[in-house]
Order: structure tokens, then C-alpha cells, then sequence
């Protein structure tokens, strides 16, 4: 299987390239991960909401370039749907046995994902209706990502 993680902007913190580096170094037991980073914009507080629906719009463009056509595309987004570490366990499962290798996972920038790219997701997944980081978002991704490989094979896991 392969895993690929497509986010907006680059890890800052020592600590989050640690986790990132962490859980790839884990996962490379159970597939072949990429992590591709696109470029952010720049945003202000208060800017307009034309000029958020831009810099989405933007972002979305890039994250989109990268996104495979073969691919089952999983955006997380706040209003997507919440799983279970088993049932994401089970979906991550199924998704190969339907005949899909690549799964790519899209991470938006600060201010989310464009119309365009939700649009293109084959599955819209929420870890909670709390905003997270978009950073760290991608070290609990991983976390979780790395949980289903264990689950699916029958190892043990923390509960």
C-alpha cells in the first residue's frame, strides 16, 4: 500500500519533525509513505472573506497538481465523517481490497480546503469538530494512520 499525506506548508517546530519523523520511520514496516508539502499562503488576521476564499483557492490549486488520478483521496475536513480507529482501521483495509495501492490523505492550510478538492475526495474524514493545528494535524494523521496498520495485523496496540 501506498500512503501518501499531500499538506499545505511546512512542519516549523523541532517537535512536530520529530513526531513526523518518528511515525515514518514506524509506518515503513507497512507501506511505502510520501509526504508531500505544498506551498502556503500568507494570511493576516481579519482579512477579508474574498481574500480567505483566495488563498484557498490557491492552496487548493497546488494540492491538486499532486493528487494522483489513480488515487482514493481522503480530505480531512471538519465536517467529514468521524471514525473509530478500528473503523478507520477497516475503511484503510477496504480501500485495498477494492483495488486501490495509493491512498493519499490531504491536510489542508490554516484556513482549510477549497470547494475543488472536497470536491475530488473520495471520503471527507473529521478526527473531531475541534479545530486543530494544521501542523500537528499531520502527527496525529500519522498516528493514526500507523494504528490501523497495527490493528489490521493483529498487533497490539494502546487503547
Amino acid at each position: 500500500m501506498n500512503i501518501d499525506i499531500l499538506c499545505v506548508g511546512r512542519l516549523k517546530e523541532q517537535y512536530l519533525k520529530a513526531a513526523t519523523d518518528e511515525y515514518s520511520k514506524r509506518l515503513s514496516r507497512y507501506c511505502r509513505l510520501s509526504i508531500t508539502e505544498v506551498a502556503d499562503e500568507k494570511t493576516v488576521d481579519g482579512q477579508s472573506e474574498a481574500l480567505d476564499q483566495k488563498v484557498k483557492e490557491t492552496e487548493g490549486e497546488r494540492l491538486l497538481k499532486n493528487i494522483k488520478t489513480d488515487a482514493y483521496v481522503i480530505a480531512l475536513e471538519i465536517d467529514g465523517e468521524q471514525l473509530t480507529s478500528e473503523k478507520l482501521a477497516s475503511r484503510i483495509e477496504e480501500t485495498g481490497v477494492r483495488g486501490f495501492s495509493k491512498i493519499q490523505f490531504v491536510i489542508g492550510g490554516s484556513l482549510g480546503l477549497s470547494e475543488d478538492v472536497i470536491k475530488r475526495a473520495d471520503m471527507h474524514l473529521s478526527f473531531s469538530k475541534m479545530t486543530f493545528p494544521h501542523q500537528l494535524m499531520r502527527v496525529i494523521l500519522l498516528e493514526q494512520i500507523y494504528r490501523s496498520f497495527r490493528i489490521n495485523n493483529n498487533e497490539p496496540y494502546h487503547k
